[in-house]
């Protein structure tokens, strides 16, 4: 008798603490211990530099620490596929980016996760303008000129991308479906090796972030010819666009943003994106990542979800005209 009696107000704390990981309070406490960001990708790249950014902003914010944590292989699968069906309690968050969230889904025909259900968005944190860039060994110092010397060497000029499938490759193949040009592609695991091989000149061009190219650029170690938005990049205002001069109309953006693993409590996903949005109000951190080349821009988890849907559908197109497949 003594037994049971004493069974049930020593259980009572565990249980009552179990059902408050669900009651719409438990955002307020979270987090209480570390948060892992896991980035799908090798450490140097665009997505990796912008996560961080984003996770020493958020660590400060939290008074807990955001380890960084890279997975990278397989265009950002096995990334995601860890954050996929890691417990869902905010505390195992995805960088995913425009490859793993809108292209992925449509390139390869059974990825080891649900892309639709998976994952509940949570909010955008930059969106990532592309550099058209070129080895200091490279004689042209315009879009319209590398497109006049890769027309002079058909085939004997090559890229290089962060992958196959990933935006700067389908960004490199709409560039030579609308130019003409024929150019080799080199793919790579990750935008730190591609940048590795064209910074030592073994590839003569590559479409990367300029959050992730910038530091190169700034040190005259890689030139830029033109970035790939509808406007130019405030960290190079001199840098054209690809649509004022070689490409007329041309417009192709990288993102980055925050998801948690599908079944994450709605409050916290909640706390989450609104702790982003007070991070990328700060004037330093926008200053931050302007400076990098970056374009901070927060959004709700219902506006995130829109624009990896919309983005999908829009690449869909193009992969569909350009017949691009992945092994």
């Amino acid at each position: 008798m003594f037994t049971r009696r004493l069974a049930i107000p020593l259980a009572l704390p565990f249980a009552l603490a179990l059902c408050a990981m669900h009651l719409p309070g438990f955002a307020q406490t979270f987090p209480s211990r570390p948060v892992t960001l896991v980035v799908p990708f090798p450490p140097g790249g665009g997505t990796d530099t912008g996560g961080r950014v984003i996770a020493e902003q958020l660590g400060r914010r939290w008074n807990q620490p955001v380890i960084v944590e890279n997975r990278g292989g397989a265009a950002g699968q096995i990334g995601a596929d860890y954050v996929a069906k890691a417990k869902p309690d905010g505390y195992t968050l995805l960088l995913g980016n425009i490859g793993t969230q809108a292209i992925n889904p449509l390139l390869y025909a059974k990825l080891p996760y649900d892309a639709d259900k998976a994952f509940a968005p949570v909010s955008l944190v930059a969106e990532l303008p592309l550099a058209m860039m070129v080895h200091p060994s490279v004689p042209a110092k315009t879009a319209a000129e590398f497109v006049a010397l890769a027309k002079s060497k058909p085939g004997q000029m090559s890229y290089s991308s962060s992958g196959a499938g990933g935006a700067p490759h389908l960004a490199a193949e709409m560039f030579k479906d609308q130019t003409g040009s024929f150019i080799l592609h080199v793919p790579y695991r990750g935008g730190g090796p591609a940048i590795a091989d064209l910074l030592a000149g073994h590839v003569q061009l590559s479409f990367m972030t300029v959050l992730e190219a910038s530091g190169h650029i700034k040190a005259g170690k890689l030139r830029a010819l033109a970035v790939t938005g509808d406007k130019r990049v405030p960290a190079f205002p001199d840098v054209p666009t690809l649509a004022e001069g070689a490409a007329p109309g041309f417009n192709a953006i990288s993102w980055i943003g925050l998801l948690a693993p599908a079944g994450t409590p709605q409050d916290v996903v909640d706390r989450i994106a609104a702790d982003v949005r007070a991070v990328l109000a700060d004037e330093s951190v926008k200053a931050r990542f302007i400076g990098l080349g970056g374009v901070p821009r927060a959004t709700t988890p219902q506006e995130f979800a829109r624009l990896i849907g919309d983005d999908r559908s829009r690449y869909a197109q193009i992969i569909r005209s350009r017949k691009i497949t992945v092994e």
